[in-house]
């Protein structure tokens, strides 16, 4: 059955959007649509669609410049009809790795959505290619 996906981009240097954009193209794979959001407003995201949240970490451990506004707006709002996946980009070699992934989570859950999967974390020293991390898991998603 067909869906349509929320993708909810954090990004500073492009690599989340490289993410999300791989993951819509499997979305289009499987027949289903998909909205990117690379400036995100709560006004323009359906809450009763399934949201997938790519988003890395900058700086001391922050969310992105773009996506710090709709992060906010998560804080005071119903988020109880909200599912989410999470798609965290960061380096190990730093200790606040994935935090803006962490900082979404939390806005999410804390407003009463809901995740649907353990948040994925990927290592860029590990996975250079992090779209291809996010693909399998995200196929493996979409077929458990």
């Amino acid at each position: 059955m067909s869906k349509h996906f929320e993708i909810i981009v954090g990004t500073m240097l492009g690599a989340s959007e490289y993410v999300a954009d791989a993951i819509a193209e499997r979305l289009d794979a499987n027949g289903h649509t998909h909205t990117i959001h690379t400036e995100p407003n709560l006004d323009d995201i359906k809450t009763d669609s399934p949201w997938i949240v790519c988003t890395s970490t900058h700086g001391a451990g922050e969310l992105p410049d773009n996506i710090q506004p709709f992060a906010q707006q998560l804080t005071q709002s119903d988020l109880s009809s909200v599912n989410a996946y999470v798609i965290g980009l960061g380096d190990t070699s730093y200790d606040t790795f994935c935090f803006g992934a962490k900082e979404m989570e939390k806005h999410i859950t804390d407003n009463g959505g809901k995740l649907v999967a353990e948040a994925l974390y990927i290592d860029v020293l590990e996975h250079p290619i992090p779209e291809d991390a996010a693909v399998e898991w995200f196929d493996a998603q979409l077929a458990g």
